[in-house]
């Protein structure tokens, strides 16, 4: 392939509830579209899920544009690829930005099963036609609003929900949920809210029968979550600790957690994300994909990379609906009882609905 033409643009979508973790609120998405073009004008898109504040990991939207613009984008424009996992080496002398790195390796890994005329799940290896989902809800204020939003995507029928937790919204929270639902497949994700200090309260959630319970100390530690692993019954499931194959490596070696929630933009991109799968299914290491509140076109990317063998749990792939008015992709991704169908099209097997995308975009710019 040689790369014509990338386009970026700066997104700023509305969501349609308030989402709250550990972090804070969010309700204004702002992140940035990245599009690449062959020499036969046809067209991959990649999704950069930054957020405009530094507070999940170290980067934002700002800076991620900054570095595409900068550097990254220099380093494909105007050149041959054969295969997305070229990226890797021409990315590799710029430390982290494993956000903007994605959202461009994601644009061309679309543009390349599109010229080959396949899928993006059939082009990473994948070999489901169906992919079970989950729904992450937020922190509430008022625990009746959320027992009542669990029993509404529990009728929906996602298989597995995932509750946001934080010091004094915690074991609480769950004693009421257990209550109201004794059965339910539930996990819980804690966004680093949590110290060894804290080892007396965790251990109180090993008697929820927990799926597992998220990321509950530092981004990036591995070895206090490894002495946290020892005290507790309840998996511990390692998010922001995993940003590349390295540290899965060594997450599993020293004992860190039972499980690796892998989302494609934290690790760098998709040829990082097959490494790290290939890790966990060697390792028997369960895997769920993680979300980001992504839009159509990182949502599209998720499902690609669950098709793989070993995403053998829920992910939080949920539908459309659920977060955008209206999305920018057409059809717009749809769960059916907690089932999502992989697209048969080439590529990521959604259409981007450029009006719509236009409607959204706050700035542009085209590199050729």
């Amino acid at each position: 392939m040689y790369i014509k033409e990338i386009n970026l643009y700066k997104i700023t979508m509305k969501m349609r509830n308030p989402f709250t973790t550990s972090f804070g609120t969010e309700q204004n998405r702002k992140f940035i579209l990245v599009e690449v073009k062959n020499e036969n004008d046809l067209s991959g898109w990649g999704e950069c899920v930054t957020t405009e504040r530094p507070l999940y990991i170290e980067e934002f939207t700002d800076a991620s544009w900054m570095m595409l613009e900068k550097f990254l984008i220099p380093a494909v424009l105007k050149t041959k690829i054969e295969h997305p996992d070229e990226l890797q080496d021409r990315f590799k002398a710029y430390k982290r930005n494993h956000l903007a790195k994605s959202a461009l390796e994601a644009a061309v890994w679309d543009l390349y099963a599109k010229s080959k005329d396949m899928t993006l799940a059939e082009a990473l290896g994948g070999v489901k036609s169906t992919i079970e989902v989950g729904v992450s809800l937020g922190i509430e204020e008022d625990i009746h609003t959320l027992l009542n939003n669990i029993k509404q995507k529990t009728e929906e029928g996602y298989k597995r929900i995932k509750i946001k937790i934080k010091p004094g919204k915690d074991v609480n929270v769950l004693a009421e949920v257990r209550k109201q639902f004794p059965d339910i497949p539930l996990m819980v994700d804690a966004n680093s809210a949590y110290t060894l200090d804290d080892i007396p309260t965790l251990k109180e959630m090993d008697r929820f029968n927990l799926m597992m319970i998220e990321q509950p100390l530092t981004a990036g530690d591995l070895i206090d979550h490894a002495k946290l692993q020892k005290e507790m019954e309840t998996p511990i499931c390692l998010d922001e600790s995993i940003h590349s194959y390295e540290d899965a490596r060594k997450a599993v070696e020293i004992g860190s957690g039972k499980i690796i929630n892998l989302k494609v933009g934290r690790v760098g991109g998709l040829t990082e994300a097959k490494k790290i799968h290939d890790l966990c299914k060697q390792e028997n290491i369960p895997m769920w994909c993680g979300g980001m509140l992504e839009s159509g076109v990182g949502r599209a990317h998720n499902i690609a990379i669950t098709s793989l063998a070993n995403f053998t749990l829920p992910g939080d792939t949920a539908s459309s609906a659920r977060y955008w008015h209206k999305d920018i992709i057409d059809p717009e991704v749809v769960v059916e009882n907690g089932l999502l169908t992989v697209p048969d099209k080439p590529g990521i097997g959604f259409d981007v609905n450029l009006d719509e995308v236009l409607r959204n975009t706050t700035e542009s710019k085209k590199f050729n």
